[in-house]
Formats: structure tokens, sequence, C-alpha cells
């Protein structure tokens, strides 16, 4: 049993640096495009976001003012969450 845990924990220590490569963070920008059918927004900063198949393009144009909290995963910023900025 102890062997089971070291090799565990062994696991769990080697494999968590993985974890800080897919950290999430947040942007404050405005958009600059919306394009639906690749299910992406692009912000004033240049940069791309995906977002989910589920997500509601309702009342996002360009011009808007948002803030996006994402994650990035195999290079690719993923939108976890939108706020409009009023």
């Amino acid at each position: 049993m102890r062997i089971l845990i070291a090799v565990l924990l062994a696991t769990a220590s080697f494999l968590s640096p993985l974890r800080s490569m897919a950290a999430s963070d947040d942007v404050e920008s405005t958009i600059k495009a919306v394009n639906v059918d690749q299910l992406t927004l692009t912000l004033d900063d240049g940069k791309t976001y995906s977002v989910p198949e589920e997500f509601n393009f309702d009342g996002l144009e360009s011009g808007v003012k948002v803030v996006v909290f994402y994650t990035e995963v195999d290079g690719k910023r993923v939108v976890n969450d939108l706020e409009v900025v009023q």
C-alpha cells in the first residue's frame, strides 16, 4: 500500500507543472470582430478568442466593450466567461 501511495504522489508531483500551463486570465477590451461560423471573437488588442459551441452571441458586435475571462490551452485562448461593460 505504501508503494502505491508513493507512486501516486510521485506521479502527481511530476504532472503538477502541466496545470500551470492552463492558467486562467482576463482582459478588458473592445470587440473588433465577431465570427459566429468559426466561433471566435477578435478584440482590439488583435488577439482572437475561441468560444464554446453553446456560446450566446446576442448583443455582441464590433465596438462593444467587454471583459473576457479565458484559459490558454495549447496556445489558443478559450473563453470561460464574458461580461459586457456598461
